[in-house]
C-alpha cells in the first residue's frame, strides 16, 4: 500500500498566501518520500487542477490528484482540456479524480440540476474517453452531450478515478476508469463493499486490477484524548449526514461519520490501523493530516510529528 497526503482548504493561512502553501506542502511531501498528493475542489477555495497543475510544475516525480472535481460544473471537452493540460504540467503524473458531488452543492449552492447523477456521468465519460484516447476528432453523440471537435493537447492521458460509493458507481468505476477515490469508508466498507464490487467490474470489462485510494484522517495523540480527536475531525471534515450518499456507504462498515475511521491514538494505534485499511485492500492510502492543539503552534507541531510518522513507517506498509 502506497502512503500519500490529501490536503484540503487551509483557513489558517492568510489568503495571500495560500496558493503558495499549497505548492510549499505538496513540495515538502514529495521531499518526505510520499508517494501522491491529492487536494479536493472546495466550493468557494482554490481550484483545484489549477493548483495542480501549478504544483506539478515545482516537482518532478510525486503523483498528484484531484480528490474530486465535480463532473456536473464543466463541460466534458472542457474538462478533458484541462486535465490533458494539468497532465503535461505535471509531467504525466496527474490523477483526475471525478465525482458526482452533492445535491446541497451542486444544486442548492451553484444552482445546476442534480436529477439522474450516474446517466450524467456515464455521458461525460463518453466524451472524456474520445478525449482521452489521443490527439484527433472527438466525436460523440449521446443524451446530454453532442460534441463534434478536435482536440490536440497532448499524447498521453491522466490516470482517471472515479469517487465511488454505491454499487453502481463501482460498477461504472472498475468498467471505465482505473479505480476510485473514497472518502468516509472504514476497513470494512471497503473490504466487504467497495473492493469486491469495484474488482467483478474491472474483471469483467477486461481492465487491470482497480486502484482503490482512500482518504483517511490521521492524528497522533494520547490514547486518552482519541475520542476527542475523532469528534474533532467529524466537525472540521463534515459530518456524514449531510450526504445521503455517504450515509449509504457508512452502512457497510461500522462506522457512524468520519470520525470513525480516523487513525488515532499512539504510534503503535496508527500504524495498527493504515495496516487494517491494507489489508481490505486499499492500494493507495491518502492521509488527512488533522492537526491538534489550541493554538496554531501546537497544531503546526502536531501536523508535523504526525506527518514525520507516517512518513517514516510508509515504505513498510
Amino acid at each position: 500500500m502506497r502512503i500519500g497526503l490529501m490536503v484540503g482548504s487551509d483557513r489558517e493561512r492568510a489568503r495571500p498566501d495560500r496558493l503558495a502553501g499549497l505548492i510549499e506542502d505538496g513540495i515538502a511531501a514529495e521531499t518526505a518520500g510520499f508517494s501522491s498528493f491529492w487536494f479536493p475542489q472546495v466550493p468557494g477555495y482554490l481550484d483545484a487542477m489549477t493548483a495542480v497543475a501549478l504544483l506539478g510544475a515545482s516537482t518532478s516525480s510525486i503523483e498528484i490528484g484531484t480528490a474530486v472535481v465535480p463532473v456536473q460544473t464543466r463541460h466534458p471537452l472542457i474538462l478533458a482540456q484541462q486535465a490533458l493540460t494539468t497532465n503535461a504540467a505535471c509531467g504525466g503524473r496527474f490523477a483526475l479524480g471525478l465525482g458526482l458531488s452533492h445535491d446541497w452543492i451542486i444544486n442548492g449552492q451553484l444552482g445546476l440540476p442534480y436529477q439522474r447523477p450516474v446517466h450524467t456521468l456515464r455521458d461525460h465519460l463518453d466524451v472524456l474517453a474520445a478525449a482521452f484516447a489521443g490527439p484527433g476528432q472527438v466525436d460523440v453523440d449521446n443524451d446530454t452531450f453532442h460534441v463534434h471537435s478536435p482536440v490536440d493537447v497532448a499524447d498521453t492521458a491522466p490516470a482517471l478515478l472515479l469517487a465511488a460509493l454505491g454499487p453502481t458507481m463501482l460498477r461504472i468505476a472498475g468498467e471505465r476508469a482505473d479505480g476510485t477515490v473514497l472518502w468516509m469508508a472504514d476497513e470494512r466498507a471497503i473490504g466487504e463493499h467497495v473492493v469486491p464490487r469495484i474488482g467483478a467490474a474491472a474483471l469483467g470489462a477486461g481492465r487491470p486490477a482497480p486502484r482503490v485510494v482512500a482518504g483517511v484522517p490521521v492524528a497522533l495523540c494520547e490514547p486518552a484524548d482519541v475520542n476527542d480527536a475523532r469528534a474533532h475531525a467529524s466537525e472540521i471534515l463534515g459530518h456524514a449526514h449531510l450526504s445521503p450518499n455517504y450515509v449509504a456507504l457508512l452502512e457497510h462498515g461500522d462506522a457512524d461519520d468520519v470520525g470513525d475511521t480516523m487513525a488515532a491514538g499512539d504510534e503503535s494505534a496508527v500504524l495498527t490501523r493504515l495496516r487494517a485499511y491494507r489489508d481490505a485492500g486499499v492500494t493507495d492510502l491518502a492521509a488527512r493530516v488533522i492537526p491538534l492543539g489550541d493554538t496554531p503552534a501546537r497544531r503546526h507541531q502536531s501536523r508535523r510529528r504526525t506527518a514525520e510518522f507516517l512518513a517514516s513507517v510508509a515504505a513498510g506498509l
